[in-house]
């Protein structure tokens, strides 16, 4: 009679092993059972029983399987000739199955009634198997193919791992170093990758090893010696079409060049026993070499991992190209950027510094500028703005702006809301979707007698800052309106200020005080504390400090110019001689 079933292979395999009275098992496949229990039943209706009247739940347990032989499915006659087999007795009864994960890692995963194979025991090669005799070859064989599978999965791993680090940054020092970290311990014992700069010199730029207490950071790294004519791997790597496995190190007192010295000398502290050294080839350049080496024989690398090496090396000299083209756009475009501001005045009572910082996280441009020159009149006329934009486009349109605003500063002799109403004119018919903001302001003094004051019109700007010598900060409300390029009609208003001796006048854009997180009343306030406690600094260090503690993020473009007044009964009249 039946006493139980029990499925101990994988759902794949759909067996089961029969436990007989006798203690005998016999192997049935999951559709030869399942047509015995149909043969069964169909026996017991021809026999007068109603399928009303059918067997209780598992009632078919304890009726004999030579009841229903006579009615076996040609499945069960074949399921009778399989292999015995006598399951483990340490095996839980519980199912084994793998699940892929993401990542490349494989879970196993358990279900109720079915037996189910240890991690570490000799059935489990992956799929359920045998080690008697009866198995033979094809356990062997089934364990040896998923050996090789999880191996494949394990290498995929690693090139998905290893792409994630490359791309995870644009910065080439930070891509490189996040890459050995990934590739050591689990590839090599210690990673090396070397980059040729702009003058073909061999720099060493990330050493990494999997004891992090067995180097010292940056001692291995910096500049090479020279490369031609070496007899060193690394240097034959330049010239190589593939990766090389280097195998039976040689001593550090046979270098034949220095370059050959220095690369001994790392595989002597690195303890190498076996490494693989593979030119960084993209786009027809080879731009330099990865390193790889193991320290033991059980794990040392060999001809199999040449083709793992080279795929790994294609994939670093992408990105160190790509890294290197996005940083020369970037210098590219901050060049241009800088050449559009203007040389400030460096005669005269008043003193002048101004600051443009790029955004990091864009292509370094933007449409914040600031401009600074002296009227006929004598006046000093400060601007700052910002059109909308990040790239070059925004600088274009900067540039357009800052030459008509000056054009029409210096042509009419008008207080600075006029001024600010023309260009508004101007731009409704030159670029009538353009918008900005904008603060024109005109420093100046009346008479010797009398202080210097700050005649200025805000277009949608944020506020100046006035900073006395005392330390007091306030900003000037005075002589606002909306931004240029939304009404060409709107009333522009402009405002005077006077200005104490060896005061500061702060014209800045929102880079300098707006943070995502917070509100801008408190990037206003943190303005203001850092300005009152430079007032008394020279002018460049005020500018240089203030851009330092509030715009360290780098999220957007900023420009500043600051202007300071002259001691009482200093210097003329006018801004310059």
């Amino acid at each position: 009679m039946i006493s139980r079933i029990s499925h101990w292979h994988t759902p794949r395999d759909h067996s089961g092993a029969v436990a007989m009275p006798g203690g005998q098992i016999t192997t049935v496949t999951h559709h030869a059972w399942s047509a015995t229990r149909q043969a069964f039943r169909r026996r017991k209706r021809r026999n007068g029983c109603p399928r009303s009247a059918a067997l209780r739940k598992n009632q078919w347990r304890d009726a004999g399987l030579e009841s229903a032989g006579r009615d076996r499915h040609p499945s069960a006659e074949r399921a009778s000739a399989l292999p015995r087999r006598t399951p483990p007795a340490d095996v839980p009864e519980q199912s084994l199955y793998s699940t892929m994960r993401e990542g490349g890692a494989v879970r196993r995963r358990s279900a109720r009634g079915v037996r189910m194979l240890p991690e570490h025991s000799e059935h489990n090669g992956g799929v359920a198997r045998e080690s008697g005799p009866e198995q033979g070859g094809e356990g062997i064989r089934r364990y040896e193919v998923d050996r090789e599978v999880q191996h494949a999965l394990d290498r995929l791993t690693l090139l998905i791992n290893a792409s994630e680090a490359l791309a995870s940054t644009l910065d080439v020092e930070t891509a490189l170093r996040r890459l050995c970290r990934t590739l050591v311990p689990g590839l090599a014992d210690s990673c090396a990758v070397d980059l040729l700069d702009e003058q073909g010199r061999l720099h060493r730029l990330v050493v990494e090893h999997r004891d992090a207490e067995k180097i010292s950071a940056g001692v291995h790294e910096g500049i090479l010696p020279p490369v031609e004519g070496s007899a060193a791997s690394c240097a034959r790597a330049l010239l190589a079409a593939g990766p090389a496995l280097v195998s039976g190190i040689r001593p550090l007192d046979e270098a034949a060049d220095p370059l050959h010295a220095r690369e001994l000398e790392f595989f002597e502290k690195m303890a190498a026993d076996t490494a693989v050294v593979a030119p960084l080839r993209a786009r027809r350049q080879v731009l330099g070499v990865l390193n790889l080496v193991r320290t033991g024989r059980d794990a040392a690398l060999d001809a199999d991992s040449l083709p793992l090496v080279e795929d790994l090396a294609h994939r670093v000299a992408l990105a160190v190209d790509n890294a290197r083209l996005h940083s020369e756009a970037q210098r590219t475009a901050e060049w241009l950027q800088r050449s559009l501001l203007p040389d400030l005045p460096t005669e005269g009572p008043l003193e002048l510094a101004a600051r443009y910082q790029p955004a990091v996280a864009s292509a370094r441009v933007g449409g914040d500028w600031y401009d600074a020159f002296v009227l006929n009149e004598g006046a000093m006329a400060l601007i700052i703005g910002d059109v909308a934009g990040h790239d070059l486009r925004a600088a274009v349109t900067m540039s357009q702006m800052r030459n008509m605003l000056r054009g029409i500063a210096c042509d009419r002799k008008e207080p600075p809301g006029k001024i600010l109403a023309r260009l508004a004119a101007a731009m409704h018919i030159l670029y009538p979707n353009q918008t900005l903001t904008c603060i024109y302001a005109l420093v100046e003094k009346l008479s010797p007698g009398e202080p210097w004051q700050l005649c200025y019109a805000v277009a949608g700007h944020p506020a100046p800052l006035l900073v006395t010598y005392e330390g007091e900060t306030r900003f000037l409300m005075g002589g606002r309106s909306m931004l240029l390029g939304m009404d060409p009609d709107e009333h522009r208003p402009d405002a005077t200020e006077p200005l104490p001796p060896c005061s500061t006048v702060l014209l800045y854009t929102d880079g300098l005080i707006e943070r995502r997180e917070e509100g801008l009343e408190r990037g206003l306030a943190r303005l203001r504390q850092h300005a009152a406690a430079l007032a008394r600094e020279p002018l460049d260090t005020f500018c240089d400090k203030l851009l330092s503690g509030l715009a360290h993020e780098g999220t957007d473009d900023v420009a500043l110019v600051a202007v300071r007044t002259a001691a009482p009964h200093a210097g003329p009249t006018v801004a310059t001689p």
